[in-house]
């Protein structure tokens, strides 16, 4: 990705609805330090793990990063919540057979995650290197989960991979510490100054993203909720993010807009979403100085063949709205690139 400007003197990069860190990273590539945000914790402990540098997660008491992955790997399998729910063994436990993971596999996702609780309460790690540790279990399982792509159903026959050992591997660690702020939060709590740059990717249809990914963030959270349904979903709706409401979403984005202090702010959007790019400017324009800039087409998710007919390809945006002249650099470039990275996980 060509660098295409410095951070400002006393600015941060903010991304508001961080979802997998992606264009995070890219920001702290640029040598931004960093603030992300996000309503579902498990978004933003990945987010902050991909922005984690190697004198930030030593792991000093447990021999080094490299021994605390081989300790987890080696633990015996625990038949805790996960097992119970999200297995096989479920129909036992809740009436239902869950097949998002074979019987060993969840009863290791307990183990680990058991383990790294333990760690931290004892004091033998610290909170980066907890997050760190949660962040490589999210990476084991969704390598292993018997799903379609989010965890919003599971696939009544078993994968290939779903069938592979759960197994945690060791990360590059960024050689350059990144100042990272995460706050886990609605979009209208996050804070922001002139001289920050804010980046908001927020949901476009009607997919709530608290939903699809419930098992991370009870992986996050390591409690045991109530879940209901064939999926056993948490609960979930207080984290119903107002931009996937059709009615909502624009009257929203306004609102938002207009209370970030920040000169310059950048919007990803996309033309399956629930705002129409006309109506869009018209609202915005009255924000800043309006400009949307056409990132070409890509992909349809397609968790079904319904959404399969509905078309291959949608277009992505990235609209700039500056409140006042600014030295701020482009981020053209950063948004370009997350669109080949990992899908989004934000709400609002």
């Amino acid at each position: 990705m060509e660098v295409v400007g410095t951070p400002s003197l006393d600015g941060v990069f903010i991304d508001a609805f961080c979802g997998t860190g992606a264009v995070a990273e890219a920001a702290a590539d640029l040598g931004w330090d960093v603030r992300i945000n996000d309503h579902l914790h498990s978004a933003v402990i990945t987010s902050a793990a991909r922005l984690m540098g190697e004198a930030q997660a030593r792991f000093s008491r447990l021999g080094g990063y490299s021994m605390a992955i081989d300790s987890l790997n080696r633990l015996q399998p625990v038949e805790g919540f996960i097992w119970r729910t999200y297995s096989p063994a479920s129909e036992a436990y809740c009436g239902i057979e869950r097949r998002y993971f074979t019987c060993d596999n969840a009863a290791k996702v307990d183990a680990v995650r058991r383990q790294i609780e333990l760690w931290r309460e004892n004091g033998d790690i610290d909170e980066n290197e907890a997050m760190l540790l949660i962040a490589d279990l999210f990476a084991a399982l969704n390598r292993v989960a018997n799903i379609a792509g989010t965890f919003g159903c599971f696939l009544s026959k078993w994968t290939a991979q779903s069938q592979s050992k759960l197994r945690l591997q060791c990360r590059q660690l960024r050689a350059r510490n990144v100042r990272i702020e995460a706050t886990v939060g609605d979009v209208f709590g996050v804070s922001s100054t002139s001289n920050d740059v804010v980046y908001l990717d927020p949901p476009y249809t009607k997919r709530q993203y608290a939903s699809y990914y419930h098992i991370l963030e009870t992986v996050a959270l390591n409690d045991e909720p109530t879940v209901e349904g064939v999926s056993g979903l948490r609960p979930w709706k207080d984290k119903a993010s107002d931009f996937c409401y059709k009615a909502r979403a624009l009257p929203t984005l306004s609102e938002l807009m207009k209370s970030l202090k920040a000169r310059q702010i950048y919007l990803s959007y996309s033309s399956e979403g629930h705002i129409a790019i006309g109506d869009m400017e018209k609202a915005l324009s009255a924000v800043g100085r309006f400009s949307m800039n056409p990132l070409g087409s890509i992909g349809r998710y397609r968790p079904n063949k319904v959404a399969s007919q509905q078309g291959s390809d949608v277009t992505e945006y990235l609209v700039v709205i500056e409140k006042e002249t600014t030295s701020n650099p482009s981020i053209a470039d950063i948004e370009t690139s997350r669109r080949t990275a990992n899908g989004r996980t934000s709400t609002a």
